[in-house]
């Protein structure tokens, strides 16, 4: 027997209403009305959830018997809760639900006939697998917006949520439905947060001017020390000169905000800083959204590789235990780095580079074409694996189609892989690995690769992974790197990897971070939402 706790004084405040609305039900005694009232009750639900396929499975398996619409305490909690949570949806950057809420209230209202209770049941059921669906796994099918956020949208099963809010407390139920991760939370925080500075003017006149740096006095100075109180990175001063102090404020929002760290509010940092708060709060609607896409069992160890953020962390339990800086995906057609998950299975020690064919036909064959010995590095082998002499093929006899011939390059500190590389096997081709080209991760943008994650450093990250299952992992990776051998190494405990793409986050400290649009990818799922129903909060002061 489930346990029916009641809502809170608040809740059965706004809420009582509801269950006025349904006293008549009452009357019906569901448990004792005349057979035709039942089975008019059960045709209805039956004709009405059939446009739900979730909601017509859960009333097959249940003899259509009633969830919402009984007399009884459980029921009138079942309702209060769905009503609650439609009227909270907004809270959650889902679109404003209230509308339907108060439909659902009307027809309760104006429900009179078995047939009226039967299809209210079967119109709040559906409301409440749409909300749990909403919540649990997202508003929008990622791959939809745009062919690299190949992350496909979790299944739902609306049948199990409707047995859950069966089987459980309701309150106590629809708050397991909500992403019960760190970040999530922080993010509706943050949320919230944003929405209490817009209600209240934002973040008030923006920096005019091209650079201020150390020294510098003036209008445009004390329009950047205000700015930068009131983005909270500066306590309240009447300085006018751009002193130490607000050289450390301009580090501290260049250090959240993904830019390099020079303390000149040059340029790029003045956009940042000048950004408002309707921007800041799309990219944390945006966050919330895609953090719904992603699974709730990240696995206890797991790799993040957030795009925006040029970064790869290894994380254990929530914490950060490694850390480094990347390069993702040129922006470029066919080059961007895809957004998914997968598990990584092991790494390769001095690997080769079998270079792919798309490589093969867009960048090399042409440079063949006009001179046979173009990229030398590079070793031709045909179908048998042999090695081609150059001199002897006429390569300008070829197109992309009837190229016959693979391209690799040995193991090699010239090697474009580095000397190791992390592989999670994916459709895409995609991997972790190690570069010799270093100068690139000094860069603020780090957008150069082919669509593979390069690591800063690779060799730590190695370790890392190593030390769950050897007691020296520096000895043991360093004895097969000097063997100069191309040598797999399995993990015994496969990693999942989670790459994503977030422009805001919260930082274990608690500070909201942000970052470029590098793709452009959260202005489509910003245009996604909005036709999809969300909106910002414009709530007056």
């Amino acid at each position: 027997m489930t346990k029916i706790n009641s809502p809170g004084r608040a809740a059965r405040l706004k809420y009582g209403l509801f269950a006025l609305a349904l006293g008549s039900i009452g009357s019906f005694g569901f448990g004792t009305m005349a057979t035709a009232q039942s089975t008019a009750f059960r045709q209805a639900v039956a004709a009405t959830a059939s446009v739900n396929d979730d909601v017509a499975q859960f009333y097959r398996e249940n003899t259509y018997s009633a969830l919402w619409t009984g007399g009884d305490a459980a029921s009138n909690l079942r309702r209060a809760a769905l009503l609650r949570a439609l009227e909270e949806a907004s809270a959650h950057g889902l679109p404003d639900q209230s509308g339907t809420a108060a439909s659902l209230m009307q027809q309760m209202k104006n429900a009179r006939t078995a047939r009226d209770f039967g299809q209210v049941e079967a119109a709040l059921s559906t409301a409440f697998v749409n909300y749990a669906a909403m919540i649990q796994t997202g508003l929008l099918d990622p791959s939809t917006i745009d062919s690299d956020m190949v992350r496909k949208r979790r299944e739902h099963d609306g049948a199990a949520a409707l047995a859950g809010m069966r089987d459980h407390q309701p309150f106590a139920y629809m708050r397991t439905l909500v992403p019960a991760s760190p970040q999530y939370r922080a993010l509706m925080r943050e949320k919230l947060r944003l929405e209490q500075l817009q209600a209240a003017g934002g973040w008030g006149p923006i920096v005019p001017g091209q650079k201020l740096e150390p020294g510098d006095t003036g209008t445009s100075v004390v329009a950047l020390r205000n700015r930068l109180i009131a983005l909270g990175y500066m306590e309240r001063s009447a300085t006018a000169s751009f002193d130490r102090d607000m050289e450390r404020a301009v580090e501290n929002f260049q250090s959240d905000h993904g830019l390099e760290v020079d303390g000149v509010a040059g340029g790029g940092t003045l956009e940042e800083i000048n950004r408002p708060v309707r921007d800041r709060l799309k990219s944390v609607i945006i966050a919330m959204e895609r953090e719904r896409w992603l699974t709730p069992d990240r696995g206890e160890r797991h790799i993040l590789v957030n795009q925006t953020d040029f970064t790869a962390k290894i994380i254990d339990n929530g914490d950060v235990t490694f850390e480094t800086r990347s390069v993702i995906g040129k922006n470029q057609s066919g080059r961007r780095s895809p957004e998914f998950s997968d598990m990584m299975e092991h790494m390769v020690i001095n690997p080769s580079w079998h270079v792919p064919r798309s490589i093969i036909t867009k960048e090399y064959l042409p440079k063949l074409r006009n001179n046979p010995n173009a990229v030398g590095h590079i070793r031709i082998t045909d179908s048998r694996g042999r090695v081609v002499d150059r001199s002897a093929v006429d390569f300008s006899q070829f197109t992309a189609r009837n190229f016959p011939y693979a391209m690799s390059q040995p193991p090699s500190t010239r090697n474009a892989l580095g000397l190791v590389k992390f592989i999670f096997p994916n459709k895409h081709n995609i991997y972790l690995h190690d570069t010799p080209q270093k100068s690139l991760f000094n860069r603020e943008v780090r957008a150069f690769s082919h669509g593979c994650i390069r690591l800063a450093q690779p060799f730590e990250f190695a370790y890392a992974l190593l030390a769950k299952q050897t007691e020296d992992p520096y000895d043991f990776f360093h004895r097969i790197l000097k063997s100069g051998k191309e040598t797999k190494v399995e993990l015994e405990q496969q990693v999942p990897v989670h790459i994503i793409y977030r422009t805001a986050y919260v930082s274990n400290k608690g500070r909201a971070e942000f970052r470029r649009d590098v793709y452009g990818r959260d202005a489509k799922v910003w245009a996604a939402l909005e036709r999809a129903g969300v909106s910002l909060t414009d709530v007056q002061g």
